[in-house]
């Protein structure tokens, strides 16, 4: 069965990686998880010798849920860098307004207010002085974006990454679709430092954190967005989400899924709650693709026959990323009674969260 649309990732992209190679979660009875403690470029699959080793070699860790629900309109979520290079959704509270999507770019500025709310170690990436000239969405969910000169002025290291933070923070918003961006009221055919084109509007088919699995040619490939985890050196812990580019597919939900189980490689630093032994039994959508069951085998669970709300949390933030879903149904063995190890039932479909990890300074 198909699933979706695969994700297009623009021309730039492909450019890109050619180089390089020579939430609590909620149900519909609204339980929630527990938050976790306050506190690059990679390349594909987890290895089985890795995973053998046990979760730690694995790059397999144990936290307490970094997606909670929030209360629609209190927190939006800023696309920022982290200390490894990864633009990651960071929510945070932000102050009422007319155009709560023009407040969350001003939040993106280096150096402005969103210094503040931002976890250690984690920098905004529109770069130092831009100014937001005036924001504007129209009835086609386009936002057309006016940022001054010193938009122009950033680190071509960084490029990719600032286009990321825009698109994804400005599309988290339901108003917006696209995103287009001028310089002094004039269109930026193409961004000056590193050549990335800007013909076209941008939307979230670009990727984010793109990586390319081995034996994969990108011209003939399907992307998958999957999140993994990471912590910083204060223990705050964060999902990271990352694009895939993997074999051509109509599949989408089941490549999420086998992508998502293969895990990040040990080197990058991410980790894992998913075991690399998971089975993948069955997939499939819903009539009105309003939600997506998914049936796992007995390694989903630990030897008390618990998942982890982290495991939970990977994979419906991964399906609904890929999918029109807006909820995912988990069974075990084809047993729809899915429990977690704070003892929460997941025996209802579990919806994807409205907040990824939220940050309280």
């Amino acid at each position: 069965m198909k699933f979706g649309k695969p994700v297009r990732i623009l021309p730039a992209a492909f450019a890109i990686l050619l180089a390089a190679s020579g939430c609590s979660l909620k149900t519909q009875e609204s339980q929630a998880i527990d938050p976790p403690p306050d506190e690059a470029q990679v390349m594909m699959n987890q290895s089985d010798a890795a995973a053998k080793a046990g979760q730690a070699a694995a790059g397999q860790v144990v936290l307490t849920g970094a997606a909670v629900s929030q209360k629609a309109g209190s927190a939006a979520e800023l696309y920022v860098k982290d200390s490894r290079g990864y633009v990651v959704p960071i929510s945070v509270p932000l102050p009422e307004s007319g155009n709560r999507p023009l407040t969350a770019l001003q939040y993106l500025v280096e150096g402005g207010p969103g210094e503040a709310l931002l976890p250690d170690g984690f920098t905004e990436l529109v770069p130092k002085g831009t100014q937001v000239l005036s924001l504007s969405v129209d009835k086609n969910r386009l936002a057309t974006v006016n940022l001054s000169a010193e938009f122009t002025h950033y680190n071509a290291l960084d490029e990719r990454r600032i286009l990321e933070a825009l698109t994804w923070t400005l599309t988290g918003f339901p108003t917006v679709e696209k995103v287009k961006l001028l310089v002094e009221g004039q269109p930026l055919p193409q961004m000056p430092e590193d050549g990335t084109p800007l013909d076209q509007p941008l939307d979230r088919s670009m990727g984010i954190n793109l990586e390319l699995a081995p034996g994969v040619s990108p011209m003939h490939s399907t992307a998958v967005v999957l999140y993994f985890t990471n912590r910083t050196e204060k223990q705050f812990a964060y999902y990271v989400p990352v694009t895939r580019l993997t074999s051509r597919t109509n599949d989408i939900a089941k490549a999420t899924l086998q992508e998502l189980v293969k895990g990040p490689d040990v080197a990058t630093g991410l980790m894992t709650a998913l075991s690399a032994e998971t089975k993948i039994l069955g997939v499939n959508e819903a009539d009105d693709n309003s939600l997506i069951r998914a049936d796992l085998g007995s390694a989903f669970l630990d030897q008390d026959q618990k998942a982890t709300p982290e495991a939970v949390e990977m994979v419906v933030l991964s399906l609904t990323e890929n999918t029109k879903a807006k909820q995912v149904q988990l069974s075990v063995n084809g047993k729809p009674a899915v429990s977690a190890l704070d003892n929460t039932a997941y025996s209802q479909p579990v919806e994807r969260p409205e907040a990824i990890n939220p940050f309280k300074s």
